[in-house]
């Protein structure tokens, strides 16, 4: 088992958030704010991540996915939970639901991908953390994940330096393990499979996961619903009270 960092607030029906990669639970911190005034709000770190343990070796979301499984088994006392993923986070939930049904009320899918046709910029990445470390990519990923007109705020400059600061303390052979498990991510197929509520949820800014890439996700899941932040890729970050909000009327709607 692996073992994985948890913070528990709230109180209320279960909800548990899983981040993206090269972040940590902290990025959900204002989601959390809020949400923890009504339901209890499970944050938990993925291994490689944050305060969770470091597993060497090859990774899959699969495994991520299974990680959350025993997360929830363990944290929610046989309760179905509300799992919210994005990007990273949203693969796993992907992994998760097929697999895991009975464990869940509704997913949430945020700024993430089923499938990369693509995955020399993975490697390329990968090639460039191994001679350089993390903080050769941190620069250009943060400017991925959030609008400049959010950096160019208060708030948004913090932001954005809490989390070039988490992302270059990664562990760099960790951090590659997670990039190769997402540049090999195929959900195509068992999408179709889902059968838990889920919502979809697009940054229309998005550039590390484009729009039509939530849009695909949600043509694939029977019954799924799309929703669009204007936001960049961590739209949860940059847009928490709007965020919150579509998850709060998704789950009043079930």
């Amino acid at each position: 088992m692996t073992r994985l960092n948890v913070v528990r607030e709230g109180e209320g029906p279960i909800v548990v958030l899983s981040h993206a990669l090269g972040c940590d639970l902290r990025m959900w911190d204002s989601v959390a704010a809020i949400l923890s005034r009504a339901h209890t709000v499970l944050r938990y770190d993925h291994r490689n991540h944050g305060g969770s343990e470091v597993v060497a070796g090859p990774l899959t979301v699969q495994a991520l996915a299974d990680d959350a499984a025993e997360l929830i088994a363990r944290e929610a006392d046989g309760e179905p939970v509300h799992f919210v993923g994005l990007s990273m986070g949203g693969m796993a939930a992907q992994a998760l639901a097929p697999k895991h049904a009975a464990l869940l009320r509704s997913v949430v899918i945020a700024n993430s991908s089923a499938h990369y046709p693509d995955a020399a910029p993975w490697r390329a990445r990968v090639q460039t953390v191994r001679a350089q470390g993390v903080a050769a990519i941190a620069d250009g990923a943060v400017s991925r994940w959030l609008t400049p007109e959010y950096v160019g705020t208060p708030e948004g400059a913090e932001a954005a330096r809490r989390l070039h600061d988490t992302l270059v303390h990664t562990d760099a052979a960790a951090y590659c393990a997670s990039c190769d498990a997402v540049a090999a991510i195929d959900f195509r197929d068992s999408n179709h499979r889902i059968a838990v509520p889920t919502l979809v949820i697009a940054g229309t800014r998005d550039e590390a996961t484009p729009p039509s890439m939530s849009e695909a996700i949600a043509a694939a899941i029977p019954h799924a619903r799309l929703a669009a932040i204007d936001a960049a890729h961590l739209s949860a970050v940059e847009r928490p009270v709007e965020f919150t909000q579509l998850l709060i009327d998704f789950w009043r709607s079930l």
